[in-house]
């Protein structure tokens, strides 16, 4: 992908997020773009990272280091860990990231919190929720969510931010806004139940349900190949 086609593709995934925060009411600041950028080289977020972009989105470990490697000399870039995460590889997430998506276990939590470096800060936490019941799907359930997240909160190197999901896809606009609607509840309830929690975070919305995820509240919209073109398979 060259300059050109990053810069336009990007410029055009950050009109759709501001139209689609227009089309809902909302302030043009209440969600920001989250470029995926899994599979794809470090020159290319290089490239992002010059076109103003700061927030990239990694899936795996050893992928992720390598490029943070190559790119240390940016300023400003924040790490979100937002794959699957093996009990093996939190040492790695919990000191080289700032944000994890998928936390669905207390154990995973635990493990994170233990490993974090004090000097870096408190490591900001999503819990990912099975919002569609799933049995293909990583996820905590609705029912099980209080529990998972009374545990993080209780754990003084996590930050508790928010949710993230990703639903079944759907056919209709009006189906896709039904889960993200489940998700954005479930975070106003925890946000009764735990009020000194900073739970301001619902990651959900990619390519397909960009516009259903920000009218039912979305603060982080997760795109990639709309930004990055085509993934290579690993």
């Amino acid at each position: 992908m060259t300059d050109l086609v990053l810069s336009e593709s990007l410029a055009a995934a950050q009109a759709r997020l501001r139209e689609a925060l227009h089309a809902a009411s909302r302030p043009a600041d209440a969600a920001r773009l989250l470029a995926v950028s899994k599979t794809k080289p470090a020159a290319l977020i290089r490239e992002a990272w010059h076109e103003g972009q700061r927030e990239f989105g990694e899936n795996y470990v050893q992928e992720a280091l390598d490029k943070q490697a190559e790119l240390a000399d940016l300023t400003g870039i924040v790490w979100h860990f937002i794959g699957p995460l093996q009990s093996n590889k939190t040492r790695d997430v919990a000191e080289h990231f700032s944000w994890v998506h998928s936390v669905d276990r207390e154990k995973i939590a635990r493990r994170l919190n233990d490993q974090r470096p004090e000097d870096l800060g408190p490591l900001d936490i999503c819990l990912q929720v099975n919002i569609s019941d799933e049995a293909s799907k990583s996820g905590v359930s609705l029912s099980a969510l209080p529990a998972l997240a009374e545990a993080v909160a209780s754990m003084p190197r996590l930050r508790l931010r928010g949710l993230m999901a990703i639903p079944a896809p759907s056919a209709t606009a009006t189906e896709q806004r039904l889960p993200f609607a489940r998700l954005r509840e479930a975070l106003e309830a925890l946000r009764e139940r735990f009020p000194e929690a900073p739970l301001d975070t619902l990651s959900m919305g990619m390519s397909a349900d960009l516009e259903a995820a920000v009218a039912e509240g979305a603060t982080l919209v997760r795109l990639g190949t709309a930004i990055f073109g085509e993934r290579h398979t690993r």
